[in-house]
């Protein structure tokens, strides 16, 4: 049988005609060698676009994510460096041994350097700022970058006086941070180079509501994106995002205002989960914003009536000692955008 079938031609009776194998063997090597082009080029757009792996993840699945947060903290026991205030220095250690993680203080600049070298991350906190302790953020996060450490800046203050902006807007000049965590206020200042705070509490007019809600998010993916860096905004409604992704996360209680020092421990938490979930800078971070709040809910759940803000202190760290990544996924209260 064959497929073709010309004018002969008398000097060569087989020129024009193929028998039927002959097609079949060249047919089959021209599919081979398109299946293995069309393989090959499937997997250069999944390795650069991220198409192999890729997948929308449900809010169930999300939440399992930041429980998994949660975990891995308690499987590594993260070593965090903390050059914090002297205000909430021990509740920040405690918090961190909740967690699962260990930590160490020191803000002495011929220590510093010693110190971060043997953790895996650092937290810097400027509310108790003196000359020493800011020459020592320099050294220690100078050093920390040159070791892939994960780094936190908590401005605490920031706008309230000209030596804490100028000092938080140096160290972002200087040291590349993973993550950027403050109330609204401070966050607004860095953003601007000035502002105002009431006290180191974030000033009334900047408060995110739902009414604001769409601009406040378009700010902290703008800020991220700025600055390179994971933004988490804490307030009665938190922001943690990226350039591209926020978590709006509404866990938490009023009260929590009470206490001195929850968004000190915050920090030193968020670092440890940071640590411990190294390719994963914004879901560590949300997962620390959502079990901060979780664990005020459920310490405020156990406070009696003769109890006042210092056993609701105790009451979170509590609740922190006692979290895992279940109780997390079930209490977790976000949206994505």
């Amino acid at each position: 049988m064959h497929l073709l079938d010309p004018e002969p031609d008398l000097g060569n009776a087989n020129v024009g005609r193929y028998d039927m194998h002959i097609f079949c063997r060249y047919t089959s090597t021209y599919i081979c060698f398109f299946n293995l082009y069309e393989h090959i080029i499937n997997r250069f757009f999944q390795y650069h676009k991220g198409i192999a792996s890729a997948k929308i993840l449900t809010q169930e699945e999300q939440k399992i994510m930041l429980g998994t947060c949660l975990d891995n903290v308690r499987k590594t026991t993260p070593l965090v460096h903390n050059i914090t205030n002297y205000v909430t220095v021990n509740d920040v250690a405690n918090i961190l041994l909740a967690c699962g993680a260990s930590p160490i203080m020191s803000d002495e600049p011929e220590d510093v350097e010693d110190i971060t070298s043997i953790c895996g991350g650092l937290n810097i906190n400027i509310g108790t700022l003196h000359r020493t302790s800011i020459d020592g953020m320099y050294r220690a996060g100078a050093k920390a970058a040159s070791l892939g450490h994960k780094i936190l800046l908590d401005p605490v203050g920031a706008g309230a006086s000209h030596l804490r902006t100028s000092t938080a807007v140096g160290l972002m000049e200087k040291i590349p941070f993973t993550v950027i965590r403050g109330n609204i206020s401070e966050i607004k200042t860095l953003a601007l180079g000035s502002g105002t705070t009431k006290g180191v509490d974030a000033d009334v007019a900047d408060k995110v509501t739902d009414e604001n809600l769409d601009s406040a998010v378009a700010f902290a993916k703008n800020f991220a994106k700025d600055h390179n860096c994971v933004v988490a905004i804490t307030g009665a409604i938190d922001l943690v995002a990226d350039a591209d992704t926020c978590y709006v996360i509404r866990n938490g209680r009023a009260e929590m205002g009470s206490i001195t020092g929850t968004g000190c421990q915050l920090s030193g938490m968020m670092t440890a989960y940071l640590v411990a979930n190294p390719d994963e800078p914004l879901k560590a971070a949300a997962a620390a914003v959502c079990a901060m709040g979780l664990a005020g809910e459920i310490g405020w759940s156990h406070m009696k009536p003769e109890d006042g803000n210092s056993t609701y202190r105790n009451r979170i760290i509590d609740a922190i000692y006692h979290m895992d990544g279940e109780t997390l996924e079930k209490g977790a209260k976000y949206e994505v955008r």
